[in-house]
């Protein structure tokens, strides 16, 4: 009796009629009980708080300072305004489940919030793959740098990046209203993401399985071949250098982007690879999943404060300010 009325009939097929569930049901972190997760809950504020307040000074330092008015730091920007929205679609809704433990979340909401992480995922790919170019054609060929990367090409490659990530995955919302939900409402996960909601389905998922293989190769799979291309390149150039200091010099203009795309892949290789091979979804599916999800946007901006000359006087001379 309970299953019937979280259960909606949507439309009449040929195979039967669709039933979405109501809402869903957010487990948080398998195996740990309410007390537990209230106390995560604080950490994960602080996380939070630390994201937000780390990426707005970056973008807002940018904005402010003429000087940073360049490629390496418009992406930044960027970088830094993806994993605002990121982290802002993710953690709030982590601390309330924590803090309250209320698990539901209504069907459509669940559904864009997926579209959110998974969009806006694939969209700091793309600005990961941009920020590494970047880096190749300063190093590589520095007389073609201001002429190649333009400020008109710098926001033509930000648009390419923002539709990119909305075209290919605006579709994942309606393939999955396609599925007929009748097995558990359980998602065990601390927020929605396309391969567990899919789980939940009673019949056949092939087209949502190919379809998030096709694009997970196509974005982020081509996106980490072209970095790691990149680097390769800039590796050469760098070693072909005839002076040391030189060489160490460039090297270190790469350290904070390697960081975040480290930070970045990583955790969506080892999600991807225990999703693929680790059968129903498991403690290890879950942190890796948190760790991909909430690490990035915790840990860019303060490896970029921490090794960016320019943010990181910018921050110590707003500190010094405020406490005079």
């Amino acid at each position: 009796m309970q299953r019937s009325r979280l259960l909606v009939p949507v439309m009449a097929t040929p195979n039967g009629t669709l039933a979405h569930p109501v809402y869903f049901l957010l487990v948080g972190i398998p195996g740990l009980g309410p007390n537990i997760h209230f106390w995560l809950a604080f950490p994960l504020c602080f996380m939070y708080a630390l994201a937000t307040l780390g990426n707005l000074a970056i973008v807002f330092i940018i904005r402010v300072e003429r000087h940073l008015h360049e490629p390496m730091y418009l992406f930044l920007a960027m970088l830094s305004t993806i994993d605002l929205v990121l982290s802002s679609t993710t953690m709030p809704k982590m601390a309330s489940l924590f803090l309250t433990g209320i698990q539901k979340i209504e069907f459509n909401i669940c559904l864009a919030q997926m579209f959110l992480i998974h969009a806006l995922s694939a969209m700091e790919s793309a600005v990961l793959l941009a920020m590494a170019f970047d880096r190749f054609v300063a190093i590589c060929h520095p007389l073609h740098h201001a002429s190649v990367l333009t400020g008109p090409a710098v926001a033509k490659i930000g648009l390419a990046a923002l539709t990119r990530g909305f075209v290919f995955f605006f579709p994942l919302p309606f393939i999955l209203k396609r599925l007929s939900f009748c097995r558990t409402h359980t998602v065990t996960h601390s927020f929605c993401l396309h391969q567990d909601i899919m789980k939940l389905s009673c019949i056949d998922t092939t087209v949502n399985v190919v379809y998030g293989l096709f694009i997970i190769l196509s974005v982020m799979g081509v996106d980490s071949l072209f970095i790691g291309v990149s680097y390769v390149l800039i590796l050469r150039a760098v070693l072909g250098l005839s002076s040391r200091g030189a060489a160490l010099k460039a090297l270190n203009t790469c350290v904070s982007h390697l960081c975040a795309v480290l930070v970045f892949y990583v955790p969506l290789i080892g999600l991807s690879v225990v999703h693929r091979l680790g059968g129903s979804t498991s403690l290890l599916h879950v942190v890796m999943a948190n760790i991909y999800l909430l690490l990035p946007p915790v840990v860019n901006p303060l490896v970029y404060g921490a090794k960016t000359k320019e943010i990181r006087s910018r921050v110590l001379y707003m500190f010094l300010q405020q406490g005079r």
